[in-house]
């Protein structure tokens, strides 16, 4: 059945049932309670394509994450799409598989069928990512660009927990097991660490070191290379990039007869699901996920409907949120304990660059 159906056996023109369905206040009661009850007695359902074209709305917001199968994006989801379902909206989600070139294309594509974009952790430049935010409402998580609204995760402050729980244990050469390059929180993270270490260095100390390895990829694949790659860098113990680059550092370690914490102690990134009942459970930074979902949606969802009282212009000033975070001690980190033939026996430090070059 079609609008037009409707309209004839009610005896009146298709626009005054668009009316009477999509703004009822706009039409008299007798004439909005004709058209209802028609439309029902048709079964009559309102095309959202047709609705799209006369309002120029799809009530539709995509969610484009690097990494479907990343265990850390499915809090982001349901946040996402619980905060969209409570106003109306559909989600659509895309994975950009890692790679700026997919992400600019998923953009792209989406210029005409999505009233909005969520950008989660983006591999595009602040060029890029500001220029769709001018053809497109466009909110960002986990990357902080001038001028675009942003949810970010405040890693840096469970960083500097992890650097005091490690040097309490007595670490003094700590290693940053790196991620993509191209990745805003890679490289937060990173300067938050060498901040964390040069403010707590005191004269007379033990001297206190940061050391890089890397890029790796952020998967559980690519925690071997790192683990054989940290060994050689003389450190006791390691912040990874995220989880799954951790846990696949613990089997690695395991595989050559090393144990954590007795012989290294491993800090992961992002409290995934799995990182409580790895083997050893995963010291890690936890963040509240579904909350960062929670507060881009709402920040969206504020550009697409700027008349609504309390919000802001879809072309307002620069709005940023940062959420809290936390480091979770479990059972992967541990004091330093020397032992011949081990990863104990570390070597002096000349660069905080080592192993990136």
């Amino acid at each position: 059945m079609t609008i037009h159906d409707v309209a004839a056996r009610a005896g009146v023109a298709a626009s005054t049932v668009s009316r009477a369905l999509n703004n009822p206040g706009r039409v008299n009661a007798a004439t909005r309670e004709r058209v209802q009850r028609i439309a029902a007695e048709l079964n009559y359902v309102p095309s959202s394509q047709a609705r799209a074209l006369s309002s120029g709305r799809t009530r539709t917001v995509a969610l484009l994450v690097p990494d479907i199968t990343n265990p850390f994006y499915f809090d982001l989801i349901r946040g996402t799409q619980h905060q969209l379902k409570a106003a109306g909206y559909s989600q659509v989600l895309l994975d950009t598989e890692e790679s700026a070139g997919q992400e600019s294309e998923s953009l792209e594509r989406l210029r005409k069928t999505c009233d909005g974009v969520i950008l989660t952790a983006s591999r595009l430049t602040d060029e890029q990512i500001v220029a769709a935010s001018r053809v497109h409402p466009l909110v960002t998580v986990n990357r902080n660009v001038h001028g675009v609204p942003s949810v970010l995760l405040d890693v840096p402050s469970a960083i500097n927990q992890a650097i005091d729980h490690l040097l309490s244990l007595g670490h003094r050469r700590i290693c940053y097991v790196s991620g993509p390059p191209n990745s805003f929180s890679n490289r937060w993270r990173w300067r938050a660490i060498n901040e964390a270490i040069r403010s707590r260095r005191r004269p007379g100390d033990l001297e206190i070191e940061a050391v890089r390895i890397g890029p790796f990829a952020p998967q559980t694949t690519s925690g071997a290379g790192a683990a054989d790659a940290m060994i050689n860098t003389g450190a006791t113990a390691a912040i990874a990039y995220n989880d799954l680059l951790a846990i696949g550092m613990l089997h690695r370690f395991a595989a050559r007869g090393l144990s954590v914490p007795d012989d290294v102690s491993i800090v992961g990134c992002d409290d995934i699901f799995g990182a409580d009942f790895c083997n050893p459970p995963l010291t890690t930074m936890t963040a509240p996920v579904e909350q960062a979902g929670r507060a881009a949606t709402t920040m969206l969802l504020g550009l697409l409907n700027p008349l609504t009282p309390g919000q802001v212009s879809p072309r307002g000033g620069e709005r940023r949120v940062l959420l809290p975070t936390h480091l979770t001690i479990r059972a992967s980190t541990g004091p330093v304990t020397p032992t011949p033939g081990t990863t104990r026996r570390s070597t002096p430090a000349r660069s905080s660059e080592e192993g990136h070059r």
